[in-house]
């Protein structure tokens, strides 16, 4: 009995000894080998390489000032957890990460706190003003300020929002879409502290584009982190290039600006034109087109019942599809549609709006799981027309990214188009088409549409620098140059955000297309990737807690008690019954 009790003691000690040994191997191990765990489903504590990259390349701390501190409701609570749990994920990866949490409405002093507030304001922050009710159904105001102020090197500093506060959501659906949207916000922050200088985009002009006014919304967010301006290219050599001398006096051609945009021209192109945004094209640079075959608007409508869609000649036929699609002379009807309002009549001077159905206006989802339209809400579109990929485009990757639903009916130009078709039901036989595509992403070594097309001697200019096929670039067609055209607010006259439709009051998903694009082509996948992911934010029923609050501190609090008991109960009648026996 007494070896038996020696030889217990003498293994308990040898455990003991060898968890020890375990313990201290792994922290030292630990302390050479780096590593984290995600158990999330869909792994929600994993960066994407493209962060991992970013902050692995810091050489300088970027230091993060989130105004997320306070007495708050749960949702914005959970934001600051999320949040800072987002900082330790990057400061668990670069130590030139460092943050703090300041709470703007600290100070009991009224004018102090506006003085704050006004600071804030001032260095480019948002404030969300709430009124939150208290359990005894009283209730207060509060102002929060739910962003960061990010600096690099004592120098530069930026100001990020971290709530995405879109017209019509709730506000669940926007503290949802802020968590999702974390890694993205805050990474993108560090790339644009630390960058050095901004990429150049510019809106081609002169063939009859969508003006200043139809495109203020997206210019003015693009300008945060691009350089955006209006060109006219007008025959100039210079227009889209520049051109350097080496050494050897040999003269090279570079793009001058990283994209180029051609939003909705509605006048033909001119063969030089066409010549120097081909040669763009081959040294390197990306076009955003969206281009119309068919030309068709609703102001036609506003003082008659119908009008006629027409075949609209750009002269860019051959340019697009030797670059690999082919716009197609066709309208496209869908059933699923925005709305559009139409008065009824008149009570009291107010005009009575109702909304009807509106076929040509086809709410566009993704085509494929590209990174750029993976998880994107409906894409409002108008009068747009149908796209096929070519085969001739030889080693150019073809990737649809938007498309109609299953419920597509096309219309071949000529198309008229009544106003008296929403006095009727759709014939759901007519809408049998499935899904058409109607934006693609083109990438490779692009054909120039002038080879073989040009006299020998401009081909072999020097300073000319033609080139028959491009370096590796990328661009993106898309059938619908409306995409991009923000509403004029019917009071103010003033521009409205991209994707919100006011009269319906909805907020679609245009703006994020085209910022998706636009990052894409200059920044390439990895910063779309992250901005593309989905994150499942489980929100609490409110209303359920209050009514079975007072049951679950009961359980929460007495059912651990019961069971540490219960398993002392056991644990005794096990040690009484081995040592029984014996």
């Amino acid at each position: 009995m007494e070896n038996k009790r020696k030889n217990l003691k003498k293994n308990q000690i040898v455990a003991f000894l060898v968890t020890v040994a375990i313990v201290i191997l792994v922290n030292i191990i630990g302390a050479y080998v780096f590593t984290r765990f995600d158990l999330t489903s869909e792994k929600r504590y994993t960066l994407s390489p493209t962060t991992k990259e970013i902050l692995n390349d810091l050489n300088d701390y970027v230091y993060f000032k989130v105004y997320l501190e306070g007495d708050f409701p749960a949702g914005f609570k959970k934001l600051r957890r999320e949040t800072k749990e987002m900082l330790d994920e990057f400061r668990a990866y670069s130590k030139f990460i460092d943050y703090e949490f300041i709470n703007p409405s600290e100070s009991t002093d009224a004018s102090e706190r506006n003085e704050t507030y006004k600071q804030l304001y001032q260095a480019g922050l948002n404030p969300t003003d709430m009124v939150v009710k208290n359990r005894d159904g009283s209730s207060k105001q509060m102002v929060i300020w739910p962003g960061a102020l990010v600096s690099y090197r004592n120098t530069t500093e930026i100001a990020i929002d971290l709530l995405e506060n879109q017209i019509g959501q709730s506000s669940e659906q926007a503290l949802n879409a802020s968590m999702q949207n974390l890694e993205f916000r805050l990474i993108d922050a560090v790339k644009k502290v630390t960058r050095l200088q901004k990429p150049n985009i510019a809106f081609i002009e002169g063939h009859g584009e969508l003006n200043e006014q139809e495109v203020h919304d997206i210019a003015q967010t693009l300008a945060q982190n691009y350089n955006v301006v209006r060109l006219e290219i007008d025959g100039k050599i210079d227009a889209l290039m520049h051109r350097t001398q080496d050494e050897e006096r040999e003269v090279k051609a570079f793009p001058s600006y990283d994209a180029i945009i051609i939003a909705k021209p509605t006048q033909p192109f001119d063969e030089r034109d066409k010549f120097l945004i081909d040669q763009y094209i081959m040294h390197g640079g990306k076009v955003l087109w969206m281009v119309e075959p068919v030309y068709a608007t609703m102001d036609s409508l506003q003082s008659q019942e119908s009008t006629i869609g027409i075949e609209q000649d750009l002269n860019l036929d051959d340019m697009l599809f030797k670059y690999g699609v082919r716009l197609n002379r066709d309208l496209l009807m869908d059933l699923t549609c925005a709305s559009l309002p139409i008065r009824t009549g008149q009570v009291a001077g107010q005009a009575q709006l109702e909304f009807f159905r509106w076929y040509y206006f086809p709410l566009l989802q993704a085509a494929s799981e590209h990174p750029m339209v993976r998880n994107m809400n409906s894409i409002k579109s108008d009068f747009v027309s149908s796209m096929d990929a070519t085969t001739m485009a030889m080693g150019i990757e073809q990737i649809p990214l938007l498309k109609t639903s299953s419920y597509t009916k096309v219309s071949g130009a000529p198309v008229f188009i009544t106003l008296a078709m929403l006095r009727q039901a759709p014939d759901k036989r007519m809408f049998a088409s499935k899904g058409k595509n109607v934006a693609y992403l083109l990438k490779g070594s692009f054909p120039s549409l002038y080879a073989n097309r040009i006299p020998q001697e401009i081909a072999e200019d020097n300073g000319t620098n033609f080139m028959e096929e491009s370096v590796p670039t990328a661009m993106i067609v898309v059938s619908d140059g409306d995409i991009i055209r923000n509403q004029i607010d019917i009071k103010t006259r003033k521009p409205l955000p991209l994707g919100f439709d006011q009269f319906t009051q909805n907020t679609y998903a245009n703006k994020e297309f085209i910022e998706n694009a636009i990052g894409y082509l200059v920044e390439g996948e990895g910063m779309i990737d992250i901005r593309s992911r989905e994150l499942k934010v489980r929100l609490l029923d409110t209303a359920k807690i209050d009514q079975e609050r007072t049951k679950w501190q009961v359980i929460n609090t007495l059912v651990p008690i019961a069971l540490i008991i219960a398993l002392g109960f056991v644990m005794a009648f096990i040690r009484k019954k081995k040592y029984s026996k014996k």
